[in-house]
């Protein structure tokens, strides 16, 4: 029996830890075909290896998300290769200075904006026409509940203002495409789970306390499969739910 994303091309931005390493194993396991994006060679070559011994290869890519020249070239590498990309998960993110925002230096703040929302806005325009030549193209973009919920989570707003720029990018672009291909792009929010980020935020909690970054991966291929149909919408992890975006009140 095929597997459901055989024959499916896939990347993952940030897939060789946490959250995007689960997404590019389960992704894998499903059949699709990963490139596996991350900074680290040898971090790829650590998931490459625990792929291969469940009988699937991977693409590695050790890039620095802010080598935006290098964006635009995986766009070429991927059309001279397989002419399309099918799933594209944008996970990769920093959590950048933890202080209020008075007391941000400009770099610290520059360095969020440019991983967490300008290299997703340089990927969208490097590989845009090759998900349109999907049959069904998916893309999700992880999120945080800081985007909408920062009056919460005061000394985070460069984290947080960064993520609520990356879901207007990515609910712009489902409505550029949504009456013009088949490409569906969804927004998920994982809440909390066992990461470094995580962990670097709340050094004395109990990571057993939080769920794992494997509980997570399959609602994220779920979204990837071609049969999957909404587009814009917000999934949140911890409800289980998808829903639309509300306006102001």
């Amino acid at each position: 029996m095929p597997l459901p994303l055989e024959n499916r091309v896939a990347l993952v931005t940030g897939a060789s830890r946490g959250i995007g390493r689960a997404i590019a194993l389960e992704l894998a396991k499903r059949g699709a075909h990963v490139i596996a994006l991350a900074r680290t060679q040898g971090a790829l070559e650590e998931i490459d290896d625990e792929l291969r011994a469940h009988g699937q290869e991977a693409t590695l890519v050790p890039c620095d998300l802010k080598d935006f020249d290098a964006l635009d070239r995986l766009g070429l590498a991927i059309h001279e290769r397989w002419k399309k990309l099918d799933i594209f998960v944008a996970n990769a993110g920093v959590l950048g200075p933890v202080s209020p925002l008075a007391h941000i230096d400009p770099p610290a703040w520059d360095n969020v904006f440019a991983v967490n929302v300008t290299a997703n806005w340089r990927l969208v325009r490097s590989l845009d026409s090759l998900l349109r030549a999907s049959d069904a193209g998916r893309a999700v973009f992880v999120t945080s509940g800081v985007a909408s919920k920062a009056e919460t989570y005061s000394y985070l707003g460069a984290y947080a203002a960064s993520k609520a720029a990356l879901d207007i990018l990515a609910r712009t672009w489902a409505a550029e495409s949504a009456e013009t291909s088949t490409l569906r792009v969804m927004i998920a929010n994982p809440g909390v789970l066992r990461t470094n980020m995580r962990a670097a935020l709340m050094p004395g909690e109990d990571p057993m306390s939080v769920r794992a970054p494997g509980e997570f991966a399959p609602k994220v291929a779920d979204m990837c499969a071609p049969d999957w149909t909404a587009t814009g919408k917000y999934y949140d992890f911890k409800t289980d739910s998808v829903r639309a975006f509300r306006g102001p009140a």
